[in-house]
């Protein structure tokens, strides 16, 4: 089976999923790099070598050799680019697409009755309702977005984004941070992202501010850049919060999962505009007790409130607060959080199982020329739900 991936660039998102199609394919696997990455991302450590991985190629170095491998494959992936002219020959003739998105009413959803976007959308979209085209929701509100302009019916499954997957002892991690807070009397929280407003990292800061002054012991690491990183700095010096929170302008992606390691709870702020969030897995996958915003687009694929995490509405810091109190006062909890949250990775979200899905869902159709869904996580129907807090 020949698959083509196009993204706008390979990443660290990407490959864990990308190396596992390449054993599994060898040269019938291809990821088209459709644009260099941003300086920024170079910056926070996110840039790659692409002539050291095999399976990548350019789309500026090799336009014709990428649209015969595009003509000539059995499945194509398609996202993270606008670059839909490479695949609206495929999709006319009914090859089978996958369309992997975000939300595309990040900013709010009562802009899908713009004509210009309808347009446009017909034409990436709408048109190939009824072909073997499917859409790959990233994020737990992204079928809910399409559902409004009435594509993809039926044909929406459950996706997102596959950070390294790192096997460790979380047994001895969990009990390792438990042995410190025994030793120092003071619990560790991690906050991790862009300083940017629809993260809000404010929300973090007030959490703490609450927790100092009902006297817990407690310390925050706030890692990235970002506009507000200085803001926030001063908003923590004015809340005297100067010695309890450390801010840390940005780390290398593995240099953050030792943070994480050592923190006994994350918090996860964002907003509707967080697409995704890769930072929740990673922090899952650290055995941390989530505090999560339901409003972030892998909360509610990843989150099961009360079993592996704890959601709460980013409007309303004092939910965080609540969550993170309540974690504070029960050892017992906050260990059994974190031992889910890396089960979750472990054993239903992570590279291999999205890879092994992805192919066998192929396989299938091309067999039998019919849909065979998961029953539940990847590769799941992604249901069209409202903006809100989820059912736990």
């Amino acid at each position: 089976m020949k698959i083509v991936f196009i993204s706008n660039y390979i990443n660290h998102h990407q490959i864990p999923f990308s190396d596992h199609m390449y054993s599994r394919l060898g040269s019938d696997y291809c990821f088209v790099q459709t644009e260099p990455m941003e300086e920024e991302r170079v910056q926070m450590g996110w840039g790659v070598d692409v002539s050291t991985i095999p399976y990548v190629l350019e789309l500026s170095d090799n336009q014709a050799k990428v649209r015969q491998l595009i003509d000539e494959a059995d499945v194509v992936v398609f996202g993270g680019n606008e670059h839909f002219e490479l695949i609206h020959q495929r999709m006319d003739e009914n090859k089978l697409t996958f369309i992997y998105s975000e939300r595309i009413y990040k900013e709010g959803q009562w802009k899908f009755i713009s004509p210009r976007g309808l347009v446009r959308k017909y034409k990436d979209y709408i048109k190939y309702r009824d072909k073997n085209v499917f859409l790959l929701c990233s994020g737990a509100y992204v079928a809910s977005d399409f559902r409004l302009i009435h594509a993809f019916k039926n044909k929406m499954l459950k996706w997102g984004y596959f950070p390294p997957f790192i096997s460790q002892d979380i047994d001895r991690i969990i009990e390792k941070r438990e042995k410190q807070i025994e030793k120092d009397g003071v619990v560790q929280l991690l906050w991790v992202g862009r300083m940017l407003e629809w993260k809000h990292p404010k929300c973090a800061v007030d959490v703490m501010s609450k927790l100092i002054e009902d006297g817990y012991k407690v310390h925050l690491t706030m890692l990235g850049s970002g506009p507000l990183h200085e803001e926030m700095k001063q908003y923590a010096e004015k809340n005297k919060l100067k010695q309890d929170i450390t801010f840390i302008d940005g780390c290398k992606p593995m240099e953050v999962r030792e943070y994480m390691n050592n923190a006994s709870i994350y918090l996860f702020t964002s907003d509707y505009y967080e697409g995704w969030g890769a930072v929740l897995n990673e922090a899952m996958n650290s055995g941390c007790a989530v505090v999560g915003s339901y409003a972030a687009g892998a909360t509610r694929f990843l989150i099961r409130d009360g079993y592996n995490g704890i959601t709460f509405n980013y409007k309303r810091y004092f939910e965080a607060y609540q969550a993170v109190r309540y974690l504070l006062d029960n050892k017992d909890v906050r260990m059994y959080l974190g031992r889910k949250a890396y089960d979750t990775i472990a054993y239903s979200w992570n590279a291999h199982i999205a890879a092994e899905r992805l192919l066998t869902f192929c396989e299938r159709f091309h067999e039998t020329k019919r849909i065979a869904y998961e029953p539940e996580g990847i590769m799941s129907p992604a249901k069209a739900v409202r903006l809100g807090k989820p059912v736990s």
